[in-house]
């Protein structure tokens, strides 16, 4: 299940980078080993609200009762956004595998080939994907994917007979982009 999340994280960032668009921050959660479904963050503004967008991915988990997540996103696009220091490669892409025990940081750091420019100045790039580093059980996690890991394994108190499709519906209001796998589709 491993390699195929990685492979979707891959090809999706070849295929915006192409676009001239960095992937926003993503959430892949896990029931028992099954794959609720993608959620991309909602667009942010710099600051306050990119750290709380990015942390509230965690609501999806946590109403599904996930017991894995996967978090995926862009060392520098998530530095800037949250106005925080670059920790770590960049540009790279980032995995965090986690359960409520804890987690391993998976690194795949890139170089830009220029495809081409627009004339508005966009650029379209090709990820040359790097040997990855060792995964790194434990590794530090930037403060927004932090919470992220920690929210998903809290569970959400909804009194409301199908917390989780509240939760679907409430967060695609919100902006979230959730694509949701036919066993979870409601």
């Amino acid at each position: 299940m491993w390699n195929g999340l990685v492979g979707v994280a891959k090809e999706t960032y070849t295929a915006s980078l192409g676009e001239g668009v960095v992937p926003r921050p993503l959430l892949m959660p896990l029931v028992h080993g099954e794959l609720v479904g993608l959620i991309w963050v909602r667009p942010l503004k710099v600051g306050q609200d990119a750290l709380a967008g990015i942390a509230e991915l965690a609501n999806i988990a946590a109403a599904a009762g996930a017991d894995e997540v996967v978090l995926a996103w862009e060392t520098h696009d998530v530095a800037t956004a949250c106005e925080l220091p670059i920790v770590g490669p960049a540009p790279c892409l980032n995995m965090v595998l986690a359960t409520p025990a804890g987690h391993v940081l998976h690194q795949f750091p890139y170089t830009e080939q220029l495809l081409s420019r627009s004339p508005e100045g966009w650029a379209s790039v090709a990820p040359d994907w790097r040997p990855a580093p060792a995964p790194q059980p434990g590794g530090e996690l930037v403060l927004p994917i932090q919470a992220a890991v920690n929210f998903s394994f809290t569970p959400i108190e909804l009194d409301h007979p199908d917390p989780f499709g509240v939760t679907v519906v409430l967060m695609e209001e919100d902006g979230y982009r959730i694509s949701l796998t036919e066993a979870f589709a409601r």
